[in-house]
Formats: C-alpha cells, structure tokens, sequence
C-alpha cells in the first residue's frame, strides 16, 4: 500500500471519527447546559407549570399538523420563529397567533450570532422583530438564541435591547431521536415544575427547513396526557414568568 493512500485512509478514518463525535454529542448531549448562565431556562416554582415551546418555524409541512394536536389537547405553547420562515410562510405565523400562542424571536436566517458585532446581533434581532410584528401584530419580548451559543457579552446586548433570553431544561432532541414514545418517556421521567420543554416545528440535523417532525406531532397527545396525569399544567412563558416575580426566583445558572 503507498503512502498516498495510507494518508487518505488516515484522514477518511479521523473524519469518520469526527462525524461520529458530533452525533454522540448532538444525540446525547445538550449543548444548552453550557450556555444557560445569565438566561432564563427554568423557573423555580412549587406550582406544576411547564411550557411548551417550538423552534425553527413556521413549516407548512408540520406547523399546521402541531397546531391541530396543540388545539385537540388545548394547550398554549411559544413558538420562537425564523424570521425568513415568517417572511416566506405568513400565513401560518398569523394562524399561530391567532389561535393564542406567544411567538418569541429566533433571528432572522438561524445564524450563530456567537461572533457578531454588537451592531449585527442588533440588526438581527430588530428585524426579525419588525418582520414579526408586520406580519403577526405580535411585539415579543423574548429571544432564543439558534443553537444556544452565546457569550457573557452578547446576553448582556441581548438584555440591553429589552429582550429576554429563554432557553430550556428539558430538550426532546425531536431533531434526531426518531421515536415519538422515547421522547414522551424521556420528559416524564426528568420533568419538574417551572420547566421549559424543546421541541421544533422545522429542520433537521443538516437544514433549519422541512426536516421530519412526524414524531413531534405524534408525541403531542402523549405528552399532554402523561404530563397532566401528573398534575402538570401547560402554561404560557408569560404565565411561568409571572412565577418567577411571586418567588423571585429564576433558575439562570448552570448546574
């Protein structure tokens, strides 16, 4: 064998080890955990308030089918938008606030904004929040950040502009865990009051469009029944904050 080609094995193999690394990590890791400090990701609260949240939307594929189910179950959920998706889907960004749920700001394109200026994390956010409000008559309050990646300086921006920033503790990994009763299950057995639940609307591992959310759909009215067999109640982020002012207490560190 020449050294060419031991070369290129070499390098197809650390490749293959590399690619094997970001799906261990993206599967059974949450990236969020590092990030959490200085943000809002739970809130501390004896009352069993938990919100639902969706990301990367609007879709014309799954939207609609999550808006269904969340209408079935009555639930109330945050969709934080793209706002390209709102551009380009406007329609749907109406129908989710027409039938009362929050939409919060996930910038514009899902850009990492972890090396922006302070003026591009500025015109970002303040865009989408004009394509929002154009669009859905909705003026929110609150960002998420794509990815969860950010540093102690762009929270602070962040927070300057009138924005805040919502994580979450409980992350279903809808994007890559193919099984709609895994991610039930998974939620059951670590939810506690105060909780933020992840789940998306749009995207996949490679794109922030389309994607498969067939189980995300299906794991609706599982969720909703398990949950409020446990005595949970789906609330509003604007509900769960109100928590947060009654105990002045919000869970803003990491573990």
């Amino acid at each position: 064998m020449s050294i060419g080609i031991m070369i290129i094995l070499k390098i197809l193999l650390a490749a293959g080890f590399i690619a094997l690394g970001v799906i261990f990590f993206c599967v059974f890791f949450d990236q969020a955990i590092l990030t959490r400090r200085g943000t809002i990701y739970r809130v501390q609260t004896n009352a069993k308030k938990i919100v639902l949240t969706f990301d990367d939307g609007p879709s014309p594929q799954w939207t609609p089918l999550i808006l269904d189910e969340l209408k079935k179950a009555n639930i109330k959920a945050t969709f934080f938008m793209i706002g390209h998706h709102v551009k380009k889907y406007p329609h749907l960004a109406k129908r989710v606030a027409e039938e009362g749920h929050t939409i919060g700001n996930h910038g514009y394109a899902h850009s990492v904004i972890l090396y922006y200026t302070s003026a591009e994390i500025e015109e970002e956010i303040k865009y989408t929040e004009y394509v929002i409000h154009q669009i859905t008559g909705q003026t929110t309050q609150y960002y998420r950040p794509p990815k969860a990646w950010m540093s102690k300086g762009i929270k602070k921006k962040i927070k300057s502009m009138g924005y805040q920033v919502i994580l979450w503790s409980l992350n279903s990994k809808d994007w890559v865990t193919f099984n709609h009763q895994y991610m039930v299950n998974h939620i059951l057995s670590r939810v506690k009051s105060g909780d933020i639940l992840l789940f998306h609307d749009s995207g996949s591992v490679l794109t922030t469009e389309g994607g498969d959310r067939l189980q995300t759909v299906a794991a609706i009215p599982l969720l909703a029944q398990g949950l409020r067999m446990r005595g949970f109640e789906f609330v509003s982020i604007e509900e769960l904050l109100s928590e947060k002012n009654k105990n002045n207490s919000v869970f803003t560190k990491t573990y």
